[in-house]
Order: C-alpha cells, then structure tokens, then sequence
C-alpha cells in the first residue's frame, strides 16, 4: 500500500457514510408557514439542496392549529412546522440534528429548535449561542441535542 491508500480510503468511507444518513430521510416533506415569512423558503431551500427532500410550502395565516395538531410543546414553537415522514420538524432545525433524527428514530412525534435563533439554516448571521434542539411527544419536550 502506498501512502494515498488509507486517506482514499477513509475518504470513500465516510462519503458513503454521509450518503447512507441522507438516504435514510423522506423523500417529501410539507413546510407549513405564514406568507410573509421568507426565512422559511430559506430553510425550505436548505431542506432541499443539503438532503434531496422535496419540499411543499403551504401558507397559512393561522398556524397555532398545525402546531397544536402536530404536538408542539406551548413556548417551544418557531415561524414553521414541518411534516416529514413520521416525524413533525420545528423550526430551523440544524441538519445534524435530522439526521440523528432519521438514523436513531426514536419513538417521538419530533424534533424542534424554538425561535428563530442567528445563524441555523435559513436565518442569516453567525451562531450567538448553543443551540438547544429538543424532541417532543404529546406536548412535552425533551432536549435531544445542543449543537
């Protein structure tokens, strides 16, 4: 073996790795959000180009009932919420914390990021702080990740 062997190969490793965690996501999701809320189409955009995910936008003026049928805990929503495969996403979501979501699928109704925190994907600027990401089921929330 020369010395090229063990990186080329460690490098084809971990691009399968990486393309097995993304294949494990839903083909489709639906992002329902309020119409004048662009960082949602950011993070509709980011969805799509980091995951191959089509993503549907649905615009609404009221999302409390979505948020209250999808379980999201009261005080821990965000400007969307996202159907995808059996989970509810809410909120600018970092990718790493889906694809922890997709590969462990813990029996959960989903995952969230309350607020619209600087710098996760769709809101512009650099990250200020932790982000705190939490699972949810039946209205409860439980912290998952901080990233």
């Amino acid at each position: 073996m020369n010395r090229y062997t063990y990186p080329l190969m460690l490098s084809a490793t971990l691009m399968l790795g990486s393309a097995t965690a993304l294949a494990e996501m839903p083909e489709e999701a639906t992002l329902y959000k309020h119409p004048q809320c662009g960082c949602c189409d950011e993070y509709a955009s980011f969805l799509e180009e980091e995951t191959g995910v089509d993503v549907t936008i649905v615009e609404t003026v009221d999302l409390e009932p979505i948020k209250a049928d999808a379980g999201v805990p009261h005080g821990l929503g965000a400007c969307h919420t996202i159907e995808m495969g059996n989970y509810v996403i809410e909120g600018h979501v970092p990718l790493m914390a889906l694809q922890k979501l997709f590969e462990e699928r813990p029996d959960v109704d989903g995952v969230g990021l309350a607020g619209m925190p600087v710098g996760t994907p769709g809101m512009p600027g650099e990250q200020q702080a932790p982000y705190e990401v939490y699972t949810f089921t039946d209205g409860k929330g439980t912290p998952f990740m901080t990233l």
